[in-house]
């Protein structure tokens, strides 16, 4: 399979193909647009996603030193607000440990002949020489560990920053050991799940992700076939292209799968990222 030029894996690319190899064709591949929302009610979903683009714009804004009280007085959502106010509470908990802050920060390497890149809602590194990863989810409901373990995002961020983040440990290569992903849930009065790394999780995860990649780069156009859980595809804009039904799935359901948690998908502009020598 020859990618485009300007592909990177992401999180959001390497979870669709292992989701529905045919998901990932169509969104990543040929990157087609198709008119289908994701969940009912429609309305709904969409006020979801936007507090969930509105709440980590207020973090970063607030990681770049806007003032609590200044950012609090933007915000008119009632609920948006209760999760602002756990974000506020917790955040001397992070101001604690901290040397160096890194909000909103973009990383990248190569493997297996392509390119990986994460973007972080922080990195913390912290005064006993660790770099923690913070991620804010915004479900209504904080997400499972057992379902958290499987998502490629707790392996790739941890991965990555192991790999690729020696200029946030000053310059010196960073050990996995260093490395701990920590997702802080909005709802839930601020529940967290922490996630240690290790070297052989380090190991372990680049023969995953390198296996992957390559599993990708030697599929041919004609094998991307669908899932064969169709239970994914009451979520999946493309199920009426796919013939797998044309009513989106109801978003408490969504909300348990633990998908509205990027804002706004995973927009990046992959040409201002700089890489990183090697």
């Amino acid at each position: 399979m020859k990618l485009p030029d300007d592909f990177r894996f992401s999180q959001s690319s390497l979870q669709d193909f292992a989701d529905c190899r045919r998901r990932f064709y169509l969104r990543h591949i040929s990157r087609l647009a198709w008119p289908a929302v994701e969940s009912e009610p429609v309305l709904e979903h969409e006020r979801a996603m936007q507090m969930g683009t509105d709440f980590h714009r207020l973090a970063q804004q607030r990681l770049i030193g806007i003032p609590s009280e200044r950012l609090s007085a933007l915000i008119h959502d009632p609920e948006l607000h209760s999760w602002w106010t756990n974000f506020v509470d917790y955040l001397p908990q992070v101001a604690a440990l901290d040397d160096r802050t890194y909000p909103e920060t973009v990383l990248t390497a190569p493997l297996a002949g392509c390119h990986l890149v994460a973007k972080y809602d922080l990195i913390v590194a912290t005064k006993d020489a660790r770099l923690l990863i913070y991620d804010w989810k915004t479900a209504r409901q904080p997400t499972k560990r057992q379902y958290l373990e499987k998502r490629l995002q707790t392996r790739l961020y941890p991965y990555l920053l192991a790999r690729a983040g020696a200029h946030l440990n000053q310059g010196q290569p960073v050990s996995p050991q260093q490395v701990e992903m920590v997702y802080w849930f909005a709802a839930g009065e601020g529940a967290v799940e922490r996630f240690p790394y290790s070297a052989a999780a380090y190991q372990a995860d680049q023969s995953y992700l390198t296996n992957l990649i390559e599993t990708i780069q030697g599929l041919g156009e004609s094998e991307f076939p669908m899932t064969s859980d169709e239970r994914r595809c009451a979520y999946c804009v493309y199920r009426s292209l796919c013939e797998r039904g044309e009513r989106a799935g109801d978003l408490e359901a969504f909300e348990a799968e633990a998908t509205l948690d990027s804002p706004a998908g995973f927009d990046i502009d992959f040409e201002q990222v700089a890489e990183i020598e090697f």
